[in-house]
């Protein structure tokens, strides 16, 4: 019995592990740790293939599931697909595969925006394999009754935030540029990738106050936290836990990104 009690205590002690296709992710990753700052985490980003949003369907699936596998060998406890694309394309083969390991994936957060009053109008910021996805039409589905719900590709926007410009002047030409034709007619804009939250200022900036933005980061952390408990793996540990990043660009400016994004104010 005191074997199973101490497997059980360093089991609650393993890390969460959270991955994404690049560095996009640690926008969620930063909600986790606000949530659960006493938890340790272990943060894998694909960036060698990234983006993931315009590669066919079936590579996204057997890159997500190696690197699910990836952080489960390095003894992750539970597992944050903290990527659109990524969850869309395999969350529901993980869940298959792994049916006692806490789960969560990650959708965009068009609920809170399509249930605002007045029939809104929501504009989808998304990669073109997220707009195009069954799961993101099964969930339009859903609230297309309660809102105008526009879907907007943005091929080329995720790599700006992987390059670390998130306030560039170029950036700030392709978002208006992106962005113009809807603004006069949206009440709302739902990040729908996870890298889109590292250039929200300048969005706000483009759409001005009028417009809400809405962003999946702090329900997926919520959701993990809800898991994690309902498992007994929460962590006993009061002080602040570890964050470890690691990169399939094996590159010290990459894991230096990685710290920066995650202190980024």
């Amino acid at each position: 019995m005191e074997e199973i009690k101490q497997n059980l205590a360093a089991d609650r002690n393993q890390p969460v592990g959270v991955f994404d296709s690049g560095l996009g992710g640690i926008s969620v990753l930063r909600e986790l740790y606000k949530v659960m700052p006493e938890e340790n985490y272990i943060y894998f980003g694909d960036s060698v293939n990234a983006p993931y949003g315009t590669k066919p369907l079936e590579e996204i699936r057997r890159l997500t599931i190696t690197n699910v596998d990836f952080l489960l060998r390095q003894g992750a406890k539970g597992i944050v697909v903290a990527c659109n694309t990524a969850t869309a394309a395999a969350v529901r083969i993980l869940r298959s595969m792994y049916p006692d390991i806490p789960l969560v994936g990650i959708e965009p957060a068009l609920k809170p925006a399509a249930l605002q009053p007045g029939h809104p109008t929501v504009l989808v910021m998304a990669t073109p394999m997220t707009i195009e996805g069954e799961k993101y039409k099964a969930l339009m589905a859903r609230y297309e009754q309660k809102a105008d719900i526009i879907g907007l590709p943005c091929p080329g926007l995720m790599e700006f935030v992987e390059a670390g410009n998130t306030q560039g002047e170029d950036l700030k030409r392709f978002l208006e540029e992106l962005l113009s034709p809807y603004l006069r007619e949206i009440d709302s804009i739902v990040l729908g990738c996870t890298h889109y939250p590292f250039v929200r200022r300048i969005i706000e900036e483009l759409a001005g106050e009028r417009v809400r933005i809405f962003d999946g980061g702090n329900g997926t952390a919520r959701e993990m936290c809800r898991r994690l408990t309902e498992a007994g793996l929460r962590t006993s540990r009061t002080e602040p836990g570890t964050v470890k990043f690691e990169n399939s660009l094996v590159k010290e400016e990459e894991i230096e990104l990685s710290r920066t994004l995650f202190q980024k104010k």
